[in-house]
């Protein structure tokens, strides 16, 4: 345990003060600097989704892939960080978060099970990132080993799994819950 507290002790320093924050353009370039493989990644944003958060620090972390004990994942650092910037509040925790915060309006789509911001409020969000949002990362082997510890250690409003003691988590949790029950009242938006 304690190998791990220090491992993650490291990686939570190392995503606070980064050498290099990446912007939307950046990581989505080809080549894409991001590297294809296992590890955790941190975002900071210069302005952040709240008045209620600080500028300029880390907010989140995420880990490619999450630890999966029946499949392969084919999640890394690469997929994960470009869906984050460029996918949908579906498939991104992430991006569900900042469009709630940011007030932005979730619906049901497609056959009616999966909830995004439908395609304006995906773009609209997707260009926030790219003016606010900026990802460091770094390699780990085994990034699921110290992710619990690294939230543990950490201060991340943004993450509501594995950190309930954050006294932004009972907000964030209800914000989300009022949207997705706003969207199961709305129509479901068909697909183009």
């Amino acid at each position: 345990m304690g190998e791990g507290r220090n491992n993650a002790r490291g990686l939570i320093d190392a995503l606070r003060c980064p050498e290099q924050l990446w912007t939307r353009s950046e990581v989505l370039e080809r080549p894409s600097p991001v590297p294809p493989l296992s590890g955790v990644y941190g975002w900071h944003f210069a302005e952040p989704p709240t008045v209620q958060l600080e500028p300029n620090r880390l907010l989140y972390v995420g880990i490619a892939p999450r630890h999966i004990l029946t499949r392969t994942s084919s999640q890394n650092l690469r997929t994960r960080i470009r869906y984050h910037y460029r996918g949908n509040a579906s498939g991104s925790t992430l991006r569900l978060t900042l469009g709630c915060l940011l007030g932005l309006e979730l619906r049901r789509v497609g056959s009616g099970t999966r909830m995004t911001f439908g395609p304006e409020g995906e773009d609209e969000l997707s260009a926030w990132m790219g003016e606010h949002a900026r990802v460091c990362w770094l390699p780990v082997t085994e990034p699921w080993v110290v992710e619990a510890e690294a939230i543990a250690l950490a201060d991340l409003p943004l993450n509501l799994d594995q950190n309930r003691r954050h006294s932004f988590h009972a907000h964030l949790t209800q914000l989300r819950s009022k949207a997705r029950t706003r969207a199961r009242q709305l129509p479901v938006l068909k697909s183009s």
